[in-house]
């Protein structure tokens, strides 16, 4: 069976409402939903099965989920994800790794690999996931498929396990625009925004350079579609790492003079992270500290060490100090954005690692993804996940972000440029 061939699934059910007379907007599709959503009746596993053989059967079924199924859509299986959500490479011990649909030996992207899979071998339509500091947005861009992460808490969390509050969304997966955006919108539940055209499209030329694969292969097929459909007055370059660093007045508490040993970072955005880890170390202490205590030697090889070691340095010394960053950084990008302007960045430093790589390894390249991926997880805007097609045989992506709350607006905007984006990339490269 396909659904086995990659390993997405863990376990194959179906559910679905039952139908009225009138076609409902997902009708006739099927989805798949990561292990860390209450389904009435069955227990959430959070991707360890000793979390799994500890927790009881869900009571009832998480918000997001029944807004799809009242959709019309067909569930038709829970999907493998990073233990206890902590990780962005998608591998797993107990149940194996979700295999990346476009290179066998390269990781998934986590925490949602299972559900980035299903999506990318075409196991299903579209796909449910969560994403506190990355897990859609990465698996997206692993996978060659659209992602995206909603403006934080405009999508309800209720009935997902919670990694850190502050930074938990709701996001989905899917291959076809037409219908990322009609997922979208019923999980946004707001009326249809009719703007589509940005009135603003700024580059972050200093996030580019933290990629490996050249400027121009991420950027040059966006810009043109951007000026067939909306006209090169629209396209700005601009450095968001002096932007953020001149206009969060509180970030100068998470800045150090050295690099920490990294190459190539963009100061003000590694001072995010900081921020970030800070609250998210606290926060996951609380949610999960005491189940941790208790069962860690139940976790995967590596994962034991490095779960408990995150609790015992969590304090809540200076989290109101992250909570300030978050506002700050909030209020200056829209600012910056205004109610229809783009921000574009790299989603990710590179194509997919290999399965298996230590993560000593990958010092540098993880830095830089957190300090790509921070911009939207600290402020809580809105990012969207676009695949551009190969690089080298591996799938690279770029991301849009608009303003919290923009999320109808930023879905629309994909929707519009994503046809003529594939065949820019397709006639480019």
């Amino acid at each position: 069976m396909a659904v086995q061939d990659h390993g997405a699934f863990i376990e194959k059910f179906i559910l679905q409402q039952s139908s009225p007379s009138d076609p409902l907007p997902l009708t006739g599709l099927t989805f798949a939903v990561k292990d860390i959503f209450d389904m009435e009746g069955y227990v959430t596993g959070f991707g360890n099965p000793e979390w799994l053989r500890t927790h009881p059967p869900a009571n009832q079924t998480a918000p997001a989920v029944l807004a799809i199924l009242r959709g019309g859509a067909t569930c038709i299986g829970k999907t493998i994800m990073d233990e206890m959500a902590f990780s962005i490479s998608g591998e797993n011990f107990h149940y194996g790794t979700p295999r990346n649909p476009y290179a066998s030996d390269r990781i998934p992207g986590g925490s949602s690999s299972g559900s980035a899979v299903a999506v990318g071998a075409k196991l299903v339509d579209f796909s449910l996931g969560t994403d506190t500091g990355g897990s859609v947005r990465v698996p997206a861009s692993y996978c060659g498929i659209l992602g995206f992460r909603p403006s934080h808490g405009v999508v309800s969390t209720s009935g997902v396990i919670p990694m850190t509050q502050s930074f938990d969304t709701v996001g989905w997966f899917a291959i076809d625009s037409a219908v990322f955006k009609r997922v979208g919108r019923l999980l946004l539940q707001e009326p249809e925004v009719e703007h589509y055209k940005p009135t603003q499209v700024l580059i972050a030329e200093d996030c580019f350079k933290l990629s490996s694969i050249p400027s121009e292969r991420l950027t040059q097929a966006f810009v043109n579609s951007v000026k067939k459909l909306f006209g090169d007055h629209l396209i700005k370059q601009i450095s968001i790492g002096s932007y953020v660093e001149d206009k969060v007045p509180s970030l100068k508490h998470f800045m150090i003079e050295e690099n920490d040993g990294y190459k190539h970072i963009i100061p003000s955005l590694a001072a995010l992270v900081r921020s970030k880890v800070l609250l998210q170390r606290h926060e996951f202490k609380i949610n999960h500290g005491e189940w941790v205590r208790s069962y860690s030697s139940h976790l995967g090889p590596g994962k034991s060490e490095r779960i408990s070691e995150y609790i015992r340095v969590a304090t809540d010394e200076n989290t109101d100090l992250s909570r300030s960053v978050q506002i700050e950084l909030r209020v200056a990008l829209a600012a910056l954005l205004e109610d229809f302007g783009v921000l574009v960045i790299p989603t990710v430093p590179g194509p997919p690692p290999k399965l298996r790589t230590d993560i000593s390894e990958l010092h540098d390249f993880r830095a830089k993804a957190f300090s790509l991926l921070s911009i939207a997880s600290v402020s809580g805007i809105c990012q969207a996940t676009i695949p551009l097609g190969l690089y080298n045989g591996l799938p690279v992506s770029i991301s849009l972000l608009a303003k919290h709350g923009s999320d109808g607006f930023l879905l629309n905007v994909v929707d519009t440029l994503y046809s003529t984006l594939k065949q820019e990339v397709e006639a480019s490269y």
